[in-house]
């Protein structure tokens, strides 16, 4: 079973940044690709962010020019960097990885963006 962590989420005021990471159980090299995803209360789960093991980024149009998605296979992590954030981006920040045919998914991390 492959697990998957994330971390870094917590509370930040509106314009701020916060940086989120993901670990894995495997090596983050072979996963084809990995994402984040997030849900706000009472709404349906969206894309934020994708990596693939190229290194070809894609961004949910909410995010684009303020998230960078990033992987450092030395590490085995994974970033999500937030920068001007808005009390819109207050969700809980899930990680996913494509490994072998399969997604895993962390158990989520919240940010709040609240003054």
């Amino acid at each position: 079973q492959v697990q998957v962590v994330e971390s870094g989420g917590g509370l930040v005021q509106p314009g701020g940044s916060l940086r989120l990471s993901c670990t894995a159980s495997v090596t983050i090299a072979s996963m084809n690709v990995m994402a984040w995803h997030r849900q706000a209360p009472g709404k349906e789960r969206e894309l934020v962010a994708y990596i693939t093991s190229s290194g070809r980024v894609n961004y949910g149009d909410p995010v684009k020019g303020r998230f960078t998605i990033s992987r450092d296979n030395a590490k085995n992590t994974m970033y999500l960097q937030m920068n001007s954030l808005s009390p819109e981006d207050t969700a809980v920040y899930y990680c996913v990885g494509s490994f072998v045919g399969h997604n895993y998914s962390g158990q989520g991390t919240q940010v709040t963006v609240s003054s």
